[in-house]
C-alpha cells in the first residue's frame, strides 16, 4: 500500500509538472495582450492598456451660466459690464442663433449627450418628472454623456457646479447612485443638486457625501468663487500626475439664477444704472446689438407683452424697488463674468492651457421671470408657497438685497428686456426669448475671423459633437455594453474657421410645459399656452390645462425676420399647416406626447401610507423629500432626551434655515419651539416650566385651522394652525402660527437631529449649538 501511494503521488506530481494550459490568455481575460504559461519562466505578463486621446486632443471647458437672457451681457448689447466675456468673445467667436431648450433640466440633457431631451427623458425639469419615458427624469443609458464617451477615450472628467439632472427622489443618502454625475461619465463632482441654491450657504456635494461649505458668508465665502478654487485645484491634482492626459471640465455655477446673491461691492458698482427702466434698457440694448452686429441691421424690436407695465406708469416705490432689482442683477452677473474670466486665465496659464477649448453658453434660457411682476424675495418654492412679495415688503428688505437673508429675484420686466429684441422670458420653449442665448466659443489657433459673427443654427444637442469632431473621437455606437441613439446635433468644427460654412442644424423641435415650436430650413412655427410664464409659481396647479388643441399658433419666416417680429400665420396657413404635421412627427419621433402641464404624480420617497416614522440620533442631514409632507397635516414630534434635560441646551430637531423652517430646542433648562416664515415672521414659544433633572421625553404637536391646503405639484402649501410643547405627555405651551411648515423656502436645508446643520432657522445662539446633552429616538407620528 506505501509503494502504491508513493506511485500516485508521483504520477500527480509528473502531472503537475507539464499541464495541457493554454499559451495564450482565455477567453474570459478580456484586453490581456501577453501569454499564459504554466510557469513564470513560459510567460509574459502585460497590464491593460488604459484608453489614450488622440494626439493633440484639447483640453475642455465647458461653461454653462444660468438664467441669463441674449441681451443681459455687455458682450451681446446688454446692460451688466462683462469685459473678460467680451474678451473672449473678440479672439474667439460670437454664435448669435445658437438655442437652448428654455428651462434648465433639459437644456443640461442635451447639452451633456447631443441628443434631444425628451431623449434623454428629460421632456420636463427634474422636480416634475412625469410617469412617461420622455419626462421621468431617469437618464436613459442609450444616450451616454459626452463625459463618459471623452472618459472611455482617455480623458479626466468634472463636473462642477450645479446638476439639474438626477430624479429628486433618488436625492439621498440612500441613492441609488446611478444617476448622479460621478456614475454617468465625471470621475469627480463638487457642487449642489437641484435647480436652485443658496450662493452664500450651499448644500453641496463632494461627489455623493453631502458637505459642508468650507467658510461661511461672514468669513467671506460665496459659491461661485469657491467653484473656481475647487475646478482648478482638481486641474492641478490632474497635472500632477496625469499630466499627458486631456481633461474635460462642466462648469455650471448657480449663477445667476435666483437667489441673486452678490457682496454690496458688486451692487455698488451698478447704484443707478437702471434707474431709466426696462423700456429705456431694451432700446439701447437694441441699439447696442446693431452695432456690435450680434443682430441684423433690419431687425425689428418686439413689442412689450401683455400683463408687464410700462416704466412710464409705475410709482416713485416701485420704480426704486425695481431699479435695485435689476443693480443687483447686473452686480451678479459682473461677478461671476470676474471669476469665470479668472478660471479661463488660470487655466490658460496651466500645463496644457494653450490647447484648452472654451465652449461658453450664456445661459440654459432666456431671462427668468419667475419672480413675477413685482419680483420676489423669496426662493421659488416660497414663491409658490404664499411668501409675502408685495412692494412694501420688499422695500422693507431692500438694503438686505443680494445678502444671504433674502432670496431676491428681479420683476419678470427685467427677464423679458434681457432678452432683446425677442418675446418672451425662460419656458416659453415657443420663441427666441425663451430659447436664444450666446454662445462663445475659445480655442487659440483654431478659429479665424473671429469678428465676424457666426449665424448658423445651431442647439446645446450642438456642443457634444462638436466636442468629439474638435478631439477627433468617432461618435460609439455601443457604450457600456447599450446601443447608443445617433447624436440629434451637428458639429460646429467647420465654422470655427469659416464664417460662412454650411448650415448643418436645419430642423429643430422645442418643447417645455406644452409651449412647443418647430424649425425647418429657416421658418418656425410656435404655439405658447395662455399663461404668461411670470403667472406660473402664484398658480399653480391650474397654470397649464390640458386644452392644447385651442393653443393659437403663429409663423416666422427667420431667415429674413431675426427677432420673430412678423407673424405670418394668416398669410401663408399652408406652410403654417405643413410645420405643424413637422412638428408632430417630431413629438412622435423623440416622445414629446402627450404635451404635459406641470405634472403632479413624481414618484415620493415616502410611503403615502405610513402615519409613523422613528428616527436615531445619529443619522445625517436627512433631505425634506424624505419626509413625510407635513403641509397641512396634523402631526406630533417626540424626542428622547436620555438624561439630564434640564441642563441640556441646544438644537433637539430642525428642519429649514434662515429663509424658513422650524426647530425645537432647549436653552437655560426650557423647552423652545420656533417657527420662521420664510425669514419674515417668526412665532416663538416656551414651556412654561422647567424641564426635568433626569431624562425626559420632548416634543411639539401641530394642529391645522379648520380647511384644507392647497397642493402644488411637489408639496403642500404651509398651513395656519397651532403649536403645543410638550414634557413627558404633559402640554406647557401653544403658539398659533400662520405659515407652517415653510422649510421649502430654504432651497435644500435638511431635517436634523441633535443640531441645525446648514443656515440657521433661528437667531436664538442656543438653537444654532449642537444640543450638548445624549438623545435616543426621534419619533414623528401623522394624526
Amino acid at each position: 500500500m506505501t509503494r502504491l501511494s508513493l506511485a500516485v503521488v508521483l504520477l500527480c506530481a509528473s502531472a503537475l509538472a507539464t499541464p495541457s494550459i493554454a499559451q495564450e490568455a482565455p477567453g474570459g481575460v478580456e484586453g490581456f495582450t501577453g501569454k499564459l504559461g504554466p510557469t513564470m519562466a513560459q510567460s509574459i505578463p502585460a497590464f491593460p492598456k488604459p484608453p489614450e486621446a488622440p494626439k493633440a486632443a484639447p483640453n475642455v471647458l465647458l461653461i454653462l451660466l444660468d438664467d441669463v437672457g441674449f441681451a443681459a451681457t455687455s458682450t451681446f448689447g446688454g446692460g451688466a459690464r462683462t469685459p473678460h466675456l467680451d474678451g473672449l468673445a473678440a479672439n474667439g467667436l460670437r454664435y448669435n442663433r445658437f438655442h437652448t431648450t428654455a428651462i434648465c433640466s433639459p437644456t443640461r440633457a442635451a447639452l451633456l449627450t447631443g441628443r434631444n431631451h425628451h431623449q434623454v427623458g428629460f421632456g420636463n425639469l427634474a422636480d416634475v418628472a412625469a410617469g412617461f419615458p420622455a419626462y421621468n427624469s431617469n437618464w436613459k443609458r442609450k444616450t451616454a454623456s459626452i463625459a463618459r464617451i471623452l472618459q472611455l477615450n482617455g480623458y479626466s472628467t468634472a463636473a462642477i457646479g450645479k446638476w439639474h439632472n438626477t430624479p429628486r427622489w433618488e436625492v439621498t443618502a440612500a441613492g441609488p447612485f446611478d444617476r448622479w454625475p460621478t456614475r454617468l461619465g465625471f470621475d469627480h463632482f463638487y457642487g449642489f443638486q437641484g435647480g436652485e441654491d443658496n450662493q452664500w450657504e450651499p448644500h453641496l456635494y463632494n461627489d455623493t457625501t453631502p458637505i459642508e461649505p468650507p467658510a461661511t458668508p461672514e468669513q467671506g465665502y460665496h459659491l461661485t468663487t469657491d467653484l473656481v478654487d475647487k475646478t482648478v485645484a482638481w486641474v492641478d491634482d490632474h497635472a500632477a500626475v496625469a499630466a499627458k492626459k486631456p481633461y474635460f471640465v462642466y462648469f455650471a455655477p448657480g449663477a445667476t439664477h435666483t437667489p441673486h446673491h452678490v457682496s454690496q461691492e458688486w451692487i455698488a458698482r451698478n447704484k443707478g444704472r437702471f434707474d431709466g427702466g426696462w423700456d429705456r434698457y431694451r432700446e439701447e440694448a437694441f441699439a447696442r446689438q446693431k452695432r456690435l452686429g450680434v443682430v441684423p441691421a433690419d431687425t425689428k424690436l418686439t413689442p412689450r407683452p401683455e400683463g408687464l407695465p410700462a416704466w412710464s406708469s409705475l410709482s416713485d416705490d416701485e420704480r426704486r424697488l425695481y431699479a435695485r432689482q435689476m443693480e443687483v442683477f447686473s452686480a451678479f452677473l459682473e461677478e461671476t463674468d470676474a471669476e469665470v474670466g479668472r478660471l479661463v486665465e488660470t487655466l490658460r496659464a496651466r500645463p496644457g492651457g494653450e490647447n484648452l477649448l472654451v465652449l461658453y453658453v450664456v445661459g440654459d434660457n432666456g431671462g427668468s421671470a419667475e419672480g413675477g411682476v413685482q419680483g420676489s424675495i423669496a426662493n421659488e418654492g416660497g414663491s409658490a408657497s404664499g411668501a409675502p412679495h408685495d412692494v412694501a415688503t420688499q422695500l422693507a428688505n431692500i438694503d438686505k438685497f443680494g445678502g444671504p437673508e433674502l432670496s431676491n429675484h428681479f420683476s419678470a420686466g427685467w427677464a423679458w428686456t434681457t432678452t432683446t429684441p425677442f418675446q418672451w422670458v425662460k419656458q416659453a420653449a415657443s420663441h427666441f426669448g425663451g430659447t436664444r442665448n450666446p454662445l462663445i466659443v475659445n480655442w487659440p489657433g483654431h478659429t479665424a475671423q473671429p469678428g465676424k459673427v457666426r449665424s448658423q443654427f445651431g442647439h446645446v444637442n450642438d456642443i457634444a459633437p462638436t466636442i468629439l469632431d474638435a478631439a477627433g473621437i468617432g461618435f460609439p455606437e455601443e457604450v457600456d455594453g447599450v446601443r447608443q441613439v445617433p447624436f440629434e446635433g451637428k458639429s460646429l468644427v467647420a465654422s470655427f474657421t469659416n464664417p460662412a460654412a454650411p448650415e448643418k442644424h436645419t430642423e429643430q423641435y422645442f418643447e417645455i410645459f406644452g409651449n412647443r415650436a418647430i424649425y425647418k430650413d429657416g421658418w418656425v412655427a410656435a404655439a405658447k399656452r395662455k399663461f404668461a410664464p411670470w403667472q406660473l409659481l402664484e398658480n399653480l396647479p391650474r397654470a397649464f390645462g390640458d386644452d392644447t388643441a385651442t393653443d393659437r399658433w403663429e409663423l416666422y419666416n427667420v431667415a429674413k425676420d431675426f427677432s420673430e417680429a412678423n407673424d405670418l400665420a394668416q398669410t401663408n396657413p399652408a406652410k403654417l399647416e405643413e410645420l405643424k404635421a413637422e412638428f408632430v412627427r417630431e413629438g412622435q419621433r423623440n416622445g414629446v406626447f402627450p404635451l404635459l402641464p406641470i405634472p403632479l404624480n413624481a414618484p415620493a420617497i415616502v410611503d403615502t401610507a405610513r402615519r409613523s416614522f422613528t428616527f436615531r440620533p445619529d443619522i445625517g442631514p436627512l433631505q425634506a423629500t424624505a419626509l413625510p409632507d407635513l403641509g397641512g397635516q396634523a402631526h406630533r414630534f417626540e424626542v428622547d432626551i436620555k438624561d439630564g434635560a434640564s441642563t441640556g441646551s441646544g438644537a433637539l430637531i430642525a428642519q429649514g434655515g434662515r429663509l424658513g423652517g422650524f426647530v425645537l430646542y432647549t436653552s437655560e433648562g426650557r423647552l423652545v419651539f420656533e417657527n420662521n416664515a420664510f425669514g419674515q415672521k417668526r412665532d416663538r414659544v416656551v414651556s412654561s416650566v422647567a424641564l426635568p433633572a433626569g431624562a425626559a421625553k420632548v416634543g411639539f404637536e401641530f394642529t391645522p385651522a379648520a380647511g384644507g391646503v392647497p397642493r402644488l405639484p411637489i408639496f403642500s402649501k404651509p398651513a395656519a394652525g397651532t403649536v403645543r410643547l410638550f414634557v413627558d405627555g404633559k402640554q406647557v405651551g401653544a403658539v398659533a402660527v400662520q405659515q407652517y411648515p415653510t422649510s421649502v423656502g430654504s432651497f435644500a436645508e435638511s431635517f436634523d437631529i441633535g443640531r441645525d446643520r446648514g443656515s440657521p432657522v433661528s437667531g436664538d445662539e442656543a438653537a444654532r449649538r449642537p444640543y450638548s446633552g445624549s438623545l435616543g429616538e426621534v419619533r414623528l407620528e401623522l394624526k
